[in-house]
């Protein structure tokens, strides 16, 4: 109203220079708004091309547009004839002058005796048939094939959708894992029992005589300074069995990597990941973990059967490596307590070796109520022992020569050198979340970028994943972030009743140490190859800007067959990219039946189905 009276007024006046510059002024927040109410997708894809783990993305309310709601028949060919939507040579499509491109997939179903819970770099039996040794685990280590099969995986008879957590901590399907062999294996340690239609898992262990919650807290009564889910926030087990042991520490806020070979202990890591329980499968042979060094806090092994002290003690070298300076190692097995010959020769072993990789015994304890014993190992904060050792053995790594990657590495040899950090141990848990990093870079801005970081995550999460991307959280518990960076992604899910399993791919910016010392936990991978799991073990996998480089060095529909295999049906892919790889992705999504949705123009979101196609293919 006063707008309205006052220009008149202003004209009778003849302030004709006042009443340019006002238009001028009204023009120019018009287009303000205007610029500010558009989506972020350009802001988003610039910024994510210079520095991944800085950008500033405000997210905006929820708009989508269906791509495919469901699979219209039961065709088993994906065709794109879309302009410039395919790799080059991606799909076996050919590729015109005129840019126009196809892509034309004929799926088929896996078979062969381990066709259900196939993983192809773990089942590659033409690789492991031609090794020439298996004494240091070489079989149980990966063997990827080349090329990677196109076949997709056969659901198990019977399968469902799996019992929703924290009810998965004890019972799950019978159908879903149908592997009985650990119920009879371990019937009198009660590492899980067979009951109707489920298995139960009622705690038990070889080392758990009194269940798992009551070995814990002994420990803890034993050595209070591990303050479970405060100090003590990252675990690694070895030979974990059914992860009972990282199940029952889930209710001390600390997050532990279980982790086994698959071996003839028949599905053990699959049972832990179909509970619900961060899982993964490894071994300690001839190359190392793929974690980065000084990441745990803590790591245990209850009867796990590695030799530590083989190989000139490279097993026990490795845990060293991995093993946060000042973190502690737990060994609970008979050559701490019994006093038989054989056991007394593995203890005097240990003695030599913990001795030379400077490691001090904290507590050697026995606990007369379950009839075990365990003692716990410390860590060096300081490079002091080293130096005064009486033999250089092992020597200090040369750090010149030694790869920074642990993907596909061979064990050292060597003690690495501790970081410059050795003596900063990170913030109690919560806090350690969002405090600063002991490892982050020591390059101007770096604290900046990480907190940067932290703050586009929380505001991406809240603003727009939670609340309108049609993903039912409430069912969602084993999740996967394909490219993690800094694992805000993962930090702004943490008061959820979920988990996530940080990637960091081995061709990108190397982050894992950050992420450990956040209190969450990774892996590194090469998302060419496939992951070390089983067949339907994630409820979600998670990806921003992952495909725009990995297309460079394979083909997305090899990736998208690995998508598929891990991801349960019913399960979730959350892709954040360009229209132009989003574009790529819905063809070879809506040839498996997912259903699509694309929002905003940046967010894909794939729902797996149980579609499964009626051809089969040999492995």
């Amino acid at each position: 109203m006063a707008i309205s009276s006052a220009l008149p007024n202003l004209l009778k006046q003849k302030k004709y220079p006042f009443i340019f510059a006002f238009f001028l002024l009204l023009i120019f927040v018009t287009l303000l708004l205007i610029s500010n109410s558009q989506s972020p997708i350009s802001t988003t894809a610039d910024l994510a091309q210079s520095n991944p783990y800085s950008s500033k993305l405000v997210p905006q309310p929820s708009t989508h547009s269906p791509v495919n709601t469901a699979p219209s028949n039961n065709t088993t060919a994906a065709t794109d004839t879309r302009k410039d939507t395919t790799d080059a040579g991606a799909g076996g499509g050919g590729s015109g002058d005129d840019g126009d491109e196809m892509v034309a997939v004929e799926w088929k179903v896996c078979e062969g005796s381990v066709a259900v819970d196939y993983i192809p770099c773990l089942d590659n039996r033409k690789a492991i048939m031609a090794l020439r040794s298996r004494r240091h685990m070489e079989h149980r280590e990966r063997h990827c094939p080349d090329p990677s099969p196109r076949c997709l995986v056969p659901l198990p008879q019977g399968y469902k959708i799996p019992v929703p957590w924290p009810k998965s901590r004890d019972m799950v399907w019978y159908d879903n894992v149908p592997h009985p062999k650990l119920v009879e294996y371990k019937k009198d340690q009660r590492w899980v029992i067979k009951s109707g239609d489920y298995f139960i898992f009622p705690g038990g262990g070889t080392q758990f005589k009194n269940g798992v919650s009551h070995y814990i807290d002994s420990i803890e009564k034993t050595l209070p300074i591990i303050e479970w889910g405060k100090k003590t926030r990252v675990i690694l087990d070895v030979g974990c069995g059914v992860a009972s042991f990282g199940g029952s520490l889930l209710d001390r806020d600390a997050i532990t990597m279980s982790f086994a070979p698959k071996d003839e202990h028949e599905a053990q890591i699959q049972f832990a990941l179909e509970r619900g329980i961060p899982a993964t499968l490894s071994v300690i042979g001839t190359q190392k973990l793929t974690f980065p060094d000084n990441a745990y806090d803590l790591i245990h092994c209850a009867r796990c059967r590695v030799h530590w002290d083989a190989d000139g003690g490279k097993p026990l070298m490795e845990l060293n490596r991995v093993l946060r300076p000042g973190g502690f190692f737990i060994w609970s097995a008979t050559p701490v307590y019994r006093e038989d010959e054989r056991d007394k020769n593995v203890w005097k072993s240990m003695v030599a070796l913990t001795e030379a990789l400077c490691w001090k015994v904290v507590v050697k304890t026995f606990f007369d109520s379950s009839q075990v014993g365990l003692v716990v190992y410390q860590k060096p904060v300081s490079s002091s022992c080293y130096e005064n050792r009486k033999e250089n053995n092992p020597p200090l790594c040369d750090l010149s020569s030694r790869p920074n990657s642990s993907w596909y590495a061979p064990l050292d040899g060597c003690l690495p050198p501790l970081p410059s950090y050795a003596q900063e141990w990170p913030s109690s848990w919560p806090d350690r979340l969002t405090s600063k990093p002991p490892s982050v870079s020591s390059e101007p801005d770096a604290v900046e970028t990480f907190n940067a970081d932290t703050r586009h995550w929380s505001a991406l999460v809240s603003e727009v994943y939670l609340g309108g991307l049609d993903i039912s959280w409430s069912s969602v518990r084993n999740v996967m972030d394909m490219n993690a960076g800094y694992g805000g992604f993962a930090a702004a899910l943490i008061n959820l009743p979920l988990w996530v399993m940080n990637v960091v791919p081995i061709h990108e910016t190397d982050t894992l140490s950050v992420i450990f010392d956040r209190g969450l936990i990774g892996v590194y991978h090469d998302w060419c190859e496939s992951l070390n799991t089983y067949p339907r073990t994630y409820d979600l996998l998670h990806s921003s800007f992952l495909f725009r480089n990995l297309t460079q060095r394979c083909d997305m529909i090899d990736v998208a067959v690995e998508m598929d295999r891990v991801l349960r049906p019913g399960g979730y892919l959350l892709v954040q990219e360009s229209m132009e790889i989003i574009n790529k992705l819905v063809s070879i999504l809506k040839s498996l039946h997912w259903s699509v949705n694309v929002h905003q123009e940046q967010f894909l979101v794939g729902k797996k189905d149980f579609w499964r196609p009626e051809g089969k293919t040999t492995i």
